[in-house]
C-alpha cells in the first residue's frame, strides 16, 4: 500500500504542499480535503475583484479541480475535518474516518469578529475568501450602497478603502489605535493617512465602534464619538489562526495561537506538519518565534513541507515580515523591525527618513519616494 498524505485546506500552502509532495514522490497518495466550494486562489486580489479592476472571477483561481486530478491529486470541496486522532493516524471528515502516514494541516485564519451588537445585520461583512468577495459583490449590485464604513485600518482595510471609493462611494474608516497601519511606524502611516483624505477618505482613529444599527440591514455605525451612516460595513480588524483542530489534537502552539513548527514545517507530532496562515515562524531579526500571516509565506511554507514529506530535505529560514500594499496610486510596503517593535526587543536604535524622487531631477515623470531605515546604534545592522 502505497504512502498516504492527506491535506486539510485548499487556498494556499495546502494546495502549494500537495502538488510538491506529489511532482517529488509520484507514488505518494495525496488527498486534500476542504470546507470551501474553492480551490487554490489569490485572496489578495479580491479586493481588485470588488472594484472591478479584476474583470473575472476565474482569474484568481490558480487551479481549478480538473488541474488536481490531473496532478493526481485527490480532492474533497465542500467537506469539514471534525477531529484528528494522533494515535490512530486518521482524521474524521464527513462521517468517514481516512488514514494518512503524513498529516499537513492548512487551515488558514478567519477574520476577528467581535461580539458588536448588530454585527449579524445584512450589509456587515468580512473579507477573507472568494465566498465572502461573491457577497460583497452581489450585495453592491442589489444594493448600490454609497456610503461605505470599514472597521480597521490594516493592509485590508487600505485597499478595500481604495475599492469602495472607485465605486462611487463615500468611504470612512475607523480605526481604534492612534494611526492607520500600526504595523508600521506613526510617521510613514500620517503620510499614508494624508494621501486617502486628499482623496476623499474620511479617517477617524482613536475611535472604538461600538456595535451597529438598522432595520433590514446596517444603516449606523455606532462609535464612542457618534454615529457614522453606513449602507455597508467591512470588519477588517484583523484574523486568528485556525489551530482548533491542532489543540484538540494535542498539538503545541505558538505566537497568538498558531500552531509551533520547526524549520522542516513538522508540528510537536511526528508525521504532522503544519503551513500558511495556521502556522508560526521564527522572525530572522530578532530570532523568535512570530506570528505574520501573509500569502507569499504560506506559498513558500507549503511547498517546503511538502519537499519534506516527499523525502526531499527543505528548509523554511524563517521570515522578516515583508508586505507590500497599494493605496490608489500610492505604494506602500515594510520589512523587518518597525521602531516601535526594535523598541519591544529592547533594542537601541538610530533612524533615517530619506524624501527623494524614484527618478533623476533631469528625467520626466516619476513620483516622489520616502524610505525609513531602522538601525542598530552600535552595530548599525539594519533592523528595519
Amino acid at each position: 500500500m502505497p504512502e498516504k498524505l492527506v491535506v486539510i485546506g485548499g487556498v494556499a500552502a495546502g494546495p502549494s504542499a500537495a502538488f510538491k509532495a506529489k511532482r517529488t514522490n509520484p507514488d505518494l497518495e495525496v488527498l486534500l480535503i476542504t470546507d470551501e466550494e474553492d480551490l487554490s486562489y489569490g485572496a489578495c486580489g479580491l479586493p481588485y475583484l470588488i472594484s472591478r479592476k479584476i474583470s473575472e472571477r476565474r482569474r484568481l483561481v490558480a487551479r481549478d479541480v480538473e488541474a488536481f486530478r490531473k496532478g493526481g491529486i485527490d480532492v474533497r470541496l465542500k467537506t469539514r475535518v471534525e477531529k484528528i486522532d494522533v494515535n490512530g493516524r486518521f482524521v474524521v471528515a464527513g462521517g468517514e474516518n481516512i488514514r494518512y502516514d503524513y498529516l499537513l494541516i492548512a487551515t488558514g485564519a478567519s477574520p476577528l469578529i467581535p461580539p458588536f451588537e448588530g454585527v449579524n445585520l445584512d450589509g456587515v461583512f468580512t473579507l477573507r475568501t472568494l465566498r465572502d468577495g461573491d457577497r460583497i459583490i452581489d450585495y453592491i449590485r442589489r444594493e448600490n450602497p454609497w456610503k461605505a464604513v470599514i472597521v480597521g485600518a490594516g493592509y485590508i482595510g487600505v485597499e478595500m478603502a481604495e475599492s469602495f471609493a472607485s465605486l462611487g462611494m463615500r468611504v470612512t474608516m475607523v480605526e481604534l489605535m492612534p494611526h492607520i497601519l500600526i504595523n508600521m511606524d506613526g510617521d510613514i502611516a500620517e503620510k499614508v493617512e494624508n494621501y486617502l483624505r486628499e482623496n476623499r477618505v474620511e479617517v477617524l482613529t482613536s475611535t472604538k465602534v461600538l456595535g451597529f444599527e438598522g432595520k433590514r440591514r446596517v444603516e449606523r455605525v455606532i462609535t464612542d464619538k457618534g454615529k457614522i451612516e453606513a449602507d455597508i460595513v467591512l470588519l477588517a480588524i484583523g484574523v486568528r489562526p485556525n489551530s482548533e483542530l491542532a489543540k484538540e489534537a494535542g498539538l503545541a502552539l505558538g505566537p497568538k495561537g498558531s500552531i509551533d513548527v520547526n524549520n522542516l514545517m513538522e508540528t510537536s507530532v511526528p508525521g504532522i506538519y503544519a503551513a500558511g496562515d495556521c502556522a508560526d515562524a521564527v522572525h530572522l531579526v530578532t530570532g523568535k518565534k512570530v506570528y505574520i500571516p501573509l500569502g507569499s509565506t504560506a506559498n513558500k511554507q507549503g511547498r517546503v513541507a511538502g519537499s519534506n514529506i516527499a523525502g526531499e530535505r527543505a528548509i523554511f529560514p524563517g521570515v522578516v515580515g515583508t508586505a507590500i500594499a497599494k493605496v490608489m496610486d500610492m505604494e506602500i510596503a515594510r520589512t523587518g523591525l518597525s521602531v516601535e517593535e526594535a523598541k519591544a526587543e529592547g533594542l537601541k536604535i538610530k533612524t533615517s527618513l530619506i524624501e527623494s524622487h524614484t527618478t533623476a531631477g533631469y528625467y520626466p515623470g516619476g513620483s516622489s519616494i520616502s524610505v525609513k531605515i531602522v538601525a542598530e546604534e552600535e552595530t548599525g545592522r539594519i533592523l528595519g
